[in-house]
């Protein structure tokens, strides 16, 4: 029986065992596929307090190593279900095993949406990233495309026009769909091309990095390869959510309808990070969850909630 076990391994997750473990807790981990989560994607993270610079598989490598030497256990299964029973939670993952916990927090993340193209798996983090703020310096003075026609690939577009030498803004729909706030700063800046009714249908590679893509007109069927050194993808995040649904609810977009507390419905249960209802993604924010988690958790088990 652990007094805590995290579901998911990713900078919340760990962030939450560390807090359990310095409190003296006893904590499993189970991460389904690599320690680290997303970050693990950015080749570079300059937004972390107190670190000038650093790679996200440092960076988990770093908070692996650390929990490890606070006594975590970690195991690498998929979970399936997590079960209340008589004051304990009874965790089930997929390989078949069985783990028991007093409390259970939900570090599920979330995975990007990606394109579908052949290639698209190998050039992330080399060529195609998610995250303006993460990986815009890379391409400071280049040009870079983008993925995406909502809020969220407006925001980072206008981040990336303040770096970039250009922004090519690649639209499956007829029109962008984020707000026009939005769309008429990014329409105000020169170095800012959009374009509509368009299907990335090819990712082009020089070296074994890419070098452009190939977009198709949804109007005409006519194509056209568009040269350029970055891509971001903002076409949308996948919660997976929902095996917990009736521990933690839900909100419509399939994330843990939760508030900065990381409460849920059920005693016992927490959640925290990415897959959790928020406003800013962030590697901050989701260490931020994993300690506010936590230290809930804890004050649970001291028997103060």
């Amino acid at each position: 029986m652990y007094d805590m076990i995290v579901v998911g391994g990713g900078p919340a997750g760990m962030t939450a065992a560390l807090y359990a473990l310095r409190n003296g807790r006893t904590v499993l981990v189970i991460e389904k596929q690599g320690f680290g989560g997303q970050i693990t994607h950015s080749p570079k993270v300059e937004n972390y307090p107190g670190t000038l610079q650093m790679s996200g598989n440092e960076f988990a490598d770093r908070m692996l190593d650390q929990i490890l030497a606070q006594g975590a256990e970690i195991e690498l299964e998929t979970v399936v279900t997590v079960k209340p029973d008589n004051g304990f939670h009874t965790v089930r993952t997929e390989e078949g095993s069985t783990y028991e916990g007093r409390t259970v927090v939900l570090a599920t993340g979330v995975r990007h949406r990606m394109l579908g193209l052949e290639g698209e798996n190998e050039l992330v983090g080399d060529g195609i990233s998610f995250c303006a703020v993460c990986d815009g310096d890379f391409y400071t003075g280049q040009k870079v495309c983008l993925a995406g026609g909502g809020n969220s690939a407006l925001q980072e577009a206008i981040l990336l026009s303040e770096k970039c030498r250009e922004v090519v803004i690649l639209q499956d729909l007829p029109q962008l769909t984020g707000e026009m706030r939005l769309q008429e700063v990014l329409m105000a800046k020169p170095n800012v091309q959009v374009i509509t009714g368009t299907k990335i249908t090819a990712l082009k590679t020089q070296d074994g990095s890419l070098s452009g893509v190939e977009i198709e007109s949804r109007r005409d069927g006519s194509r056209q390869v568009i040269s350029c050194d970055g891509l971001f993808v903002a076409i949308g995040l996948i919660p997976e959510n929902e095996p917990f649904a009736f521990l933690a609810s839900l909100n419509a977009y399939g994330y843990f309808d939760s508030d900065e507390s990381c409460l849920t419905k059920t005693p016992g249960i927490y959640v925290a990070g990415d897959c959790r209802s928020k406003t800013v993604r962030q590697l901050t924010t989701a260490a931020a969850d994993g300690a506010t988690a936590a230290l809930a958790a804890c004050r649970y088990l001291s028997g103060q909630n």
